[in-house]
C-alpha cells in the first residue's frame, strides 16, 4: 500500500515518525499524491544518487514532475503571465546546462574567500542586534529580534539595499517568512512586494551599478548579454528566499537545541573552535527543508537502490530521513555536536547543492557563538511543548521563541 504524502512532524527534534519505518522498509517507497503516485527516497546513499544523477530532472515543466500535483494551477491568463515573469531567473528549478550558466555567475560571490571577507560584516550585524536586545531589557522573542533579523540585515548588505529602505525590506521578509500557515496569502503578498522592490533595485543598478552583488551582476550581464532584466530580478529574489528563510528558521531552532544540551553547550563555550562542527550537526539533526527542495522526475528509465524507476515518474528525496539514516550516521537520533557530519544532505547534493552554504554556515556559527558569549544566562521562557512550532509549514522552525536572561 502506498504512503500518504507529505507527512507531518509531531516532535521539534525529530522527523515525521513515519520516516523510520519507511527507511527500514526500503530505500524507495511509493506514495500517493492527488491524482498520481511518486517515489519517496528514504536513505542517505540513494538520496545522494538521486540528487546527482543527470538523468533526473528538477525542472517543474518536465512531464511527470511531482510538484504539479501539489501546486494549484494558475486560474487566469493574467496570473499565468505574472507567474512566468516571477519565475524567470530562479535557476533552482532549471536543469543543466542552463542551470550552470546562472550558477557560474554567482559562484565567485559565495566562495570561501568572499565569505571569509564578509565575516567581519556579519559579526558587526550580530553584535548590533544583540546590543539592541540587551538595551530593551531582560527578555525578547528570539525569532523576531534575532533569528529573522540576522539574515535579513546580511542580505541587505550583500545586495546593496539602501539604508533608507531597510525597514521596508526587512519588514516584508519577516512577513514572507513568518506568515501563519492559515494565511498563506500574507506570505505571497509580501513576496510580490519584495519582487517589485527588487525590480526597482535592479533598474537603479542598471543605471548606476554599485560595488555589491547586484551591481556586479548587472555589470557582468552588460558584458555578456546573457540575462534579461526579469531574470536578474528572479535570481536576486531566489538568493533572498533561499538564503534568508532557511537561516532565519535555523538560528532559533538551533539555539533551542543547544539550550537542551547544556553540557555540550558548555564545551563549545570553553572551546569556540568547535562551533563549525556544531553547526554541521545542527543542520543534519534538524533538516528543516526535508523534501520541499528535493522534488525530481526521472527523464530515463533507471535503477535506484535496486528499484526500477521509469521515465516520467516523480521523486521526492526525504532529506530529514536521509540525515537520520544509521547506515550513514552512528546513533543518528542523538545530537552530537562534535560529530562532524559534513556528509549530510541539508544543503542538498550534486550540481544543485546550495550555492549559499558557505554564507549560511558563517551566519549560523557567528550568531550562535556570539549569542552565548554575550548572554551566557540565556533561557527559554515557558514549556518547550507549548512553543509555536511550524508543524504545518514546508520549512520547519518556530513562529516565536520567548527567552530571558
Amino acid at each position: 500500500m502506498a504512503q500518504s504524502f507529505p507527512a507531518t512532524r509531531s516532535c521539534p527534534f525529530a522527523p515525521p515518525p513515519e520516516y523510520e519505518g519507511l527507511r527500514e522498509e526500503a530505500p524507495l517507497v511509493r506514495a500517493d499524491l492527488p491524482g498520481s503516485r511518486v517515489w519517496l527516497v528514504t536513505r542517505h546513499a540513494e538520496a545522494q544518487q538521486v540528487l546527482s544523477d543527470p538523468r533526473i530532472s528538477t525542472d517543474p515543466a518536465t512531464p511527470g514532475h511531482p510538484m504539479a500535483a501539489l501546486s494549484p494551477a494558475p486560474v487566469s491568463e493574467e496570473e499565468r503571465r505574472a507567474r512566468a515573469r516571477f519565475q524567470q531567473g530562479q535557476f533552482i528549478d532549471m536543469d543543466p546546462p542552463l542551470h550552470g550558466v546562472y550558477r557560474r555567475m554567482l559562484i565567485p560571490e559565495f566562495s570561501v574567500r568572499r565569505i571569509r571577507e564578509m565575516r567581519p560584516v556579519i559579526q558587526e550585524i550580530v553584535d548590533r542586534l544583540l546590543d539592541d536586545m540587551l538595551k530593551q531589557g531582560t527578555s525578547a522573542d528570539l525569532v523576531e529580534t534575532f533569528g529573522l533579523a540576522v539574515p535579513s540585515m546580511v542580505i541587505c548588505r550583500l545586495l546593496g539595499v539602501p539604508y533608507a529602505d531597510r525597514d521596508f525590506f526587512q519588514s516584508r521578509t519577516r512577513r514572507m517568512v513568518g506568515a501563519a500557515p492559515e494565511a498563506p496569502q500574507d506570505s505571497m503578498h509580501a513576496a510580490m512586494e519584495i519582487w517589485d522592490y527588487l525590480d526597482g533595485l535592479i533598474a537603479a543598478a542598471e543605471r548606476e551599478p554599485g560595488d555589491n552583488l547586484v551591481g556586479r551582476l548587472v555589470t557582468a550581464r552588460r558584458e555578456s548579454g546573457e540575462l534579461s532584466h526579469d531574470a536578474l530580478v528572479g535570481m536576486t529574489f531566489l538568493l533572498l528566499v533561499a538564503g534568508h528563510e532557511t537561516t532565519a528558521n535555523m538560528i532559533p531552532l538551533g539555539v533551542l537545541s543547544l539550550l537542551r544540551h547544556p553540557g555540550q553547550l558548555a564545551g563549545l563555550c570553553a572551546d569556540p573552535g568547535g562551533w563549525p562542527l556544531a553547526v554541521e550537526e545542527l543542520l543534519r539533526f534538524h533538516s528543516i527543508v526535508d523534501w520541499i527542495a528535493f522534488d525530481r522526475v526521472a527523464t530515463e528509465d533507471l535503477e535506484i537502490g535496486g528499484q526500477a524507476v521509469r521515465a516520467g515518474e516523480g521523486i521526492f528525496v526525504l532529506g530529514a530521513s536521509a540525515n537520520r539514516d544509521p547506515r550513514a550516521f552512528e546513533r543518528p537520533d542523538e545530537l552530537d555536536l562534535r560529530r562532524g557530519a559534513r556528509n549530510h544532505v541539508a544543503f542538498g547534493y550534486g550540481v544543485h547543492q546550495c550555492l549559499g552554504q558557505n554564507l549560511a554556515r558563517a551566519e549560523l556559527e557567528i550568531a550562535y557563538r556570539t549569542l552565548f558569549e554575550r548572554i551566557p544566562g540565556l533561557r527559554v521562557v515557558g514549556d518547550v511543548e507549548e512553543l509555536p512550532f511550524k508543524y504545518g509549514g514546508p520549512i520547519f522552525g518556530l513562529h516565536a521563541l520567548p527567552v530571558a536572561w
